[in-house]
């Protein structure tokens, strides 16, 4: 950790303070443009994500029943809504999602009529059932008594008053380009200790050119600390300030919730490009202390040291089994999110480390295949996650799993007409029970609630961290391209687009462009290939823009993500421990309102903000 001193800091996290103040205007602002106010809720009537369904039928002759499946469900079995007659007035139905309500004979169990609709949140509904006098079919129809409410509104008023502030940032940066004021700031500020401070940790792709070519092979000469890249935090901070969002309820939105099972949400996007991004961070630290002299001893230590920290910490600290009591061996949650990082960090830098040679300066554009120069040199390490690719492809579909098909990638529980009800993950479900234990791996996975799983399942556990591992040496290739073109920014965001291009083609033939048709669906459940590939396509496209935007044309600093990535280790400890306090959490006066719940969790996101711009100032940085 840093030591004090007096520093000046940019204002970049005033957008996110001025946000925590006016965010609490937000429920009140939703039920002025018509969100109801749910406090005065009568008994009987919808939740949240919930619509009012009241059922009307003409007297049929044979008792029926109301059955329903949602279109997120796929290939899911038909689950009883109620029977009729109805005892109470009306039943809650689900508005999240499109869904198929079917009316059955309980007799005959057969098929009378059906009818698809996506309710609206707060709606009231009738069904209405009736029988044709003259052709004596049985025809079912939606009738809207009270339209629902837009519950999206609260997202466009926090995007207003978020936009609006920044807006406001942009013309005070704007002023203080002008050169009276800022030659008046740039007396008053003297930020290059903060920046020394930073750079002593990690290097820039712009040190590469230290190493003279004259030097002998594997000796690493020094040089002078150089400003390092901030897109690489900014984009560390961006993906850090998503999860915190979407870990603290995200305004109990279904797409800031994880997928159930194949799909991607925005919930989902945010770990793989922390996995990502640590692959670059870490192509590039390694870099700059072995010219700083740092032995290969030395480092190794170093990454056994962080990956057994990071472990620990995500084991003792950030365990979600704490919710069903002390925390004991006999419920021991064993993988995680800090776990994860912990071994993906050890295999991708224990591998680079193991291959890590000096480059020489100027050897950019005039070595032999320049055009795979930051590939060529690799080969063993491509053939090292080749192979561990290898191993997960012929475990996931060679791997005999008692009671389920070879290769069974679906959810079990109700999806796959119920045939698997607890195949849930397949080989990668399996492999975690056998190992860990079932008490030891989440108890309470995304697809419980839509395809009713009732064995447990770990997203974050041995399979998957396979692909978790090529994913960070993706990442690690990005941290190659810019330590073999150092200052070459039209080279750099061209490899980058390249790499984007070739990483969506092959998802496209993984998935055949489809959700649940592919050969490898879209899965963050189990990390599927496609997930990966997937994803370091979106993060390769995302790095660029924002290493153009903050590096290359210096148009935004990187403020305020980039305070976030600055402590990241410290903020994603810190918003688990301190969740279910407050000023993270209170108390709310309607606990079925969106608006609520998107403030709170907005605020509190922003709160952590700016506790990393505090720190930032302060020059306090917590590194493992």
């Amino acid at each position: 950790m840093a030591g004090r001193r007096g520093v000046s800091c940019p204002w970049g996290a005033l957008p996110a303070l001025s946000a925590a103040l006016l965010l609490p205007l937000l429920p009140g602002l939703a039920q002025t443009f018509g969100l109801r106010d749910l406090s005065r809720r009568q008994p009987g009537e919808p939740r949240m994500d919930q619509a009012w369904l009241q059922i009307h039928s003409e007297p049929l002759g044979e008792n029926v029943t109301i059955a329903w499946l949602s279109d997120a469900c796929y290939q899911c079995l038909f689950q009883e809504l109620v029977p009729l007659p109805l005892e109470e007035p009306g039943v809650a139905v689900d508005s999240q999602h499109g869904m198929t309500l079917m009316v059955n004979s309980a007799m005959e169990h057969k098929e009378l009529c059906r009818v698809h609709y996506h309710f609206g949140e707060f709606g009231n509904y009738s069904l209405i059932v009736r029988t044709d006098r003259s052709s004596r079919n049985i025809s079912c129809n939606i009738v809207v008594n009270q339209k629902p409410v837009n519950s999206y509104l609260p997202i466009f008023f926090a995007f207003l008053i978020y936009m609006g502030i920044f807006t406001m940032l942009a013309l005070g940066q704007f002023c203080v380009n002008i050169e009276p004021i800022r030659n008046w700031l740039y007396k008053k500020m003297n930020p290059r200790e903060t920046d020394r401070l930073i750079n002593s940790e990690l290097g820039s792709p712009r040190q590469t050119g230290s190493v003279s070519s004259d030097l002998p092979p594997g000796v690493w000469s020094t040089g002078p600390a150089i400003p390092r890249l901030r897109s690489l935090d900014t984009f560390r901070g961006l993906a850090l300030a998503v999860m915190v969002f979407v870990n603290y309820g995200g305004g109990k939105y279904w797409f800031f919730k994880h997928q159930s099972w194949n799909g991607l949400t925005v919930a989902d996007l945010v770990f793989p490009w922390f996995v990502f991004i640590l692959g670059t961070s870490t192509a590039l630290s390694l870099s700059s202390m072995l010219r700083r002299g740092r032995s290969k001893g030395q480092l190794l230590l170093k990454i056994l040291w962080r990956s057994f920290l990071l472990f620990l910490i995500g084991v003792l600290i950030v365990n979600p089994n704490y919710c069903l009591g002390p925390l004991s061996w006999e419920n021991l949650r064993i993988p995680g999110v800090l776990q994860r990082l912990g071994g993906t960090y050890l295999v991708v830098a224990g591998l680079e480390l193991l291959f890590a040679k000096p480059l020489p300066d100027g050897a950019s554009m005039e070595a032999p295949y320049s055009a795979v120069q930051d590939l060529l040199p690799y080969w063993p390490q491509w053939l090292f996650m080749m192979a561990l690719e290898a191993v997960w492809l012929c475990l996931t579909f060679l791997l005999n799993v008692p009671g389920c098909p070879r290769g069974y990638l679906g959810a079990g529980g109700i999806g796959d007409h119920g045939k698997y009800p607890n195949c849930t993950g397949g080989a990668a479900g399996y492999i975690d029970r056998l190992l860990l234990g079932e008490k030891h791996i989440y108890q309470h996975p995304s697809s419980s609630v839509l395809y009713m799983t009732t064995v447990p399942f770990d997203p974050e556990g041995i399979l998957g961290t396979i692909n978790s591992v090529i994913l960070a040496f993706l990442g690690l290739q990005a941290g190659k391209i810019l330590l073999f073109y150092k200052d070459q920014h039209q080279q750099i965001m061209l490899r980058f687009c390249v790499w984007s291009v070739i990483m969506g083609v092959i998802s496209a033939v993984l998935t055949k462009c489809s959700t649940e048709e592919g050969l490898i669906p879209v899965n963050k459940n189990l990390w599927s290939l496609s997930y990966v590939t997937t994803l370091s396509s979106f993060a390769f496209i995302l790095l660029l823009l924002i290493y153009c935007l903050v590096d290359v044309k210096r148009v935004w600093s990187g403020a305020p993500f980039f305070f976030l990535g600055m402590n990241s280790i410290l903020v994603y400890v810190g918003h688990e421990i301190f969740e279910n306090y407050f000023p993270f959490k209170w108390k709310m006066r309607d606990t079925q309102s969106h608006s609520e719940h998107l403030a709170q969790n907005l605020i509190a996101t922003s709160l952590w903000v700016i506790i990393s711009y505090v720190l930032y100032c302060k020059r306090i940085f917590w590194k493992i």
